[in-house]
């Protein structure tokens, strides 16, 4: 048995959290697993059995067949795996995904905001998206209603190329809003998930999918935002990665630009006119993020 079935076998199994996969799967020192392999693991007995159930669960093995056919599944080991995800705390050990993997190995942008977003995010969104897909950059968000449903769907409406990351499996459809578009992005963009197919959201779940879209980008941007919410989480953790954020400033009365605001006064670079000032990709032809 190949490693990455392996973990997904083992990812099936109740009680195994990432801290145990991960334990686990740093002994893993061969591309085949095999019993005697697992018995000989430096693991506490309980974990080497569940190895060994995990290994040997016929409805395991058919549940790993299914979701081979509803999605690809890809490991950690495998050649796959984006390598900006790879220098993340905690990087997913397995990824199931929809639609063109090559999209991971292409300059990515993480457009985030308010599900509550106003006029502002689309007029910005609207002006800088067309720049941004015409230096063939990939525009990445969360599928959630608001600024990340702007942020998809003017990619589309460019022609360009789109990643939303769930906060649930691929198999659900949220926001229900959302359905069609979620669609669109598997035909011609990337679904991407660290949770089982089946797996339905839960807001405990949107926080930890943020990880991955600060970690998938080398630039994020942060539109209008609350000074609490998933956007800064997002922004917090991009800053940590050592991607670069991008914030458009909003007048002080409003709410929703408490977040950019706030970002920019602790370094993020804001956006203020039709030139992206700090260029964070090596060979952009032009700065220019804005469409004239």
């Amino acid at each position: 048995m190949n490693k990455s079935d392996f973990l997904l076998r083992l990812k099936l199994q109740k009680g195994i959290g990432y801290v145990k996969m991960l334990q686990i799967a740093t002994q893993l020192d061969t591309e085949e697993i095999d019993p005697i392999q697992l018995n000989a693991l430096d693991l506490p007995l309980a974990l080497r059995e569940t190895c060994l159930k995990a290994y040997r669960d016929d409805r395991a093995g058919l549940a790993v067949s299914r979701i081979s056919q509803q999605c690809k599944v890809i490991s950690f080991f495998d050649n796959e795996y984006p390598e900006r995800l790879r220098q993340i705390y905690q990087p997913p050990l397995i990824l199931f995904a929809r639609g063109n993997l090559e999209l991971l190995n292409q300059k990515i942008a993480t457009i985030v905001g308010s599900r509550l977003a106003t006029a502002y995010s689309q007029e910005v969104i609207n002006k800088m998206v067309p720049g941004l897909v015409k230096q063939k950059i990939v525009i990445a968000s969360g599928l959630a209603k608001g600024v990340d449903t702007m942020a998809h769907q003017a990619a589309l409406g460019n022609n360009g190329r789109t990643i939303a990351v769930l906060g649930n499996g691929l198999n659900h459809f949220y926001p229900m809003q959302n359905h069609f578009l979620q669609e669109q992005i598997a035909s011609s963009g990337l679904l991407l998930s660290e949770y089982l197919p089946d797996t339905p959201p839960r807001p405990f779940r949107f926080p930890q999918r943020n990880r991955l879209l600060a970690g998938i980008s080398e630039i994020v941007i942060v539109t209008e935002a609350k000074e609490k919410s998933g956007s800064l989480i997002t922004a917090n953790l991009a800053l940590q990665e050592n991607r670069d954020v991008y914030a458009v400033p909003g007048p002080v009365t409003s709410v929703l630009s408490e977040g950019p605001n706030r970002l920019i006064e602790a370094g993020a670079t804001p956006i203020i006119d039709y030139e992206l000032k700090k260029e964070r990709f090596d060979n952009l032809e032009s700065s220019i993020l804005f469409s004239e």
